[in-house]
C-alpha cells in the first residue's frame, strides 16, 4: 500500500516562504532557491515548490487544500492561536468551535489555509 510522504504547496518564493514556515514549525529547511522542504516529526514532509520554476506547470488556479495540524488539546490550540498572531500571520478564521471541536485557520504568504485543531474521534 502506498503511504504519503510529502506534501507540496506551490508558492511564488520559496526561501521566503520558508521563513515564514520555519517560524511556525520552529525548524530549518532544507532546498534550493526554487524548492524547500521541512521533514516533520511524523516523517511527512512539507515541499514548497516556486511557480516561477522552469520545471514547474499546472494549469491549476486557486488554493483548494488545508494544511492541517492536528494537536493535544485546546490550551495548545489556543497557545499557536496566540503565538501566530503575535507573529502577524494573519488569520482567516478565528478559535471558534466546529463540528470537531475547537480550530483556527491562518493564512500563509501565498494565502495557503493552515488549520489546527484536535484529532477526529
Amino acid at each position: 500500500m502506498l503511504s504519503p510522504n510529502l506534501f507540496i504547496l506551490y508558492v511564488s518564493d520559496p526561501v521566503v516562504s520558508a521563513t515564514f514556515y520555519a517560524q511556525l514549525l520552529g525548524r530549518s529547511p532544507e532546498g534550493f532557491p526554487t524548492y524547500q522542504c521541512f521533514t516533520l516529526d511524523s516523517g511527512m514532509v512539507l515541499g514548497l515548490w516556486s511557480t516561477n520554476a522552469t520545471d514547474f506547470v499546472s494549469d491549476g488556479m486557486g488554493h483548494r487544500s488545508e494544511l492541517a495540524f492536528q494537536v493535544e488539546n485546546e490550551d495548545v490550540i489556543k497557545g499557536l492561536h496566540a503565538a501566530w498572531v503575535k507573529l502577524g500571520v494573519t488569520i482567516e478564521q478565528d478559535l471558534h468551535a466546529a463540528a470537531f471541536g475547537l480550530t483556527f485557520v491562518a493564512l500563509d504568504l501565498d494565502g495557503h489555509r493552515i488549520r489546527v485543531n484536535l484529532p477526529d474521534g
